[in-house]
């Protein structure tokens, strides 16, 4: 079982995993959330997103911000900058993902949750 507390917990990282598309590192937290929610998934939708991300809009280079929500078995995920611009959306017409909501950031090709920034 994955919980927003366990998300709350991390706090920095003592490595960083390879995502296998290389278009990111991701922290043990994040590892945590793929392992635990069942959600390699996202990592790996994250990643498809990148280069058309960055060819559209540069900037996204530095940070990015990530948000899943889930209602009904269903998702949505968004991407957007620092200053709340919408970027990217992404319906998920179903997901068993055990948390309502996550966030995670992007920063420097390193995916990381709120609490490791």
């Amino acid at each position: 079982m994955l919980t927003q507390d366990d998300l709350n917990g991390f706090s920095g990282t003592d490595e960083v995993h390879s995502h296998w598309l290389k278009a990111f590192v991701y922290t043990d937290g994040v590892k945590f959330l793929a392992d635990r929610g069942n959600a390699h998934w996202l990592l790996d939708t994250i990643a498809s997103h990148q280069a058309n991300l960055l060819r559209k809009d540069p900037s996204l280079q530095s940070f990015q911000i990530w948000k899943l929500s889930v209602a009904d078995r269903k998702g949505v995920l968004w991407c957007g900058s620092d200053s709340d611009q919408l970027k990217q959306v992404q319906k998920i017409p179903y997901t068993d993902f055990p948390l309502a909501e996550v966030k995670l950031y992007l920063v420097d090709r390193i995916l990381l949750l709120p609490s490791e920034y």
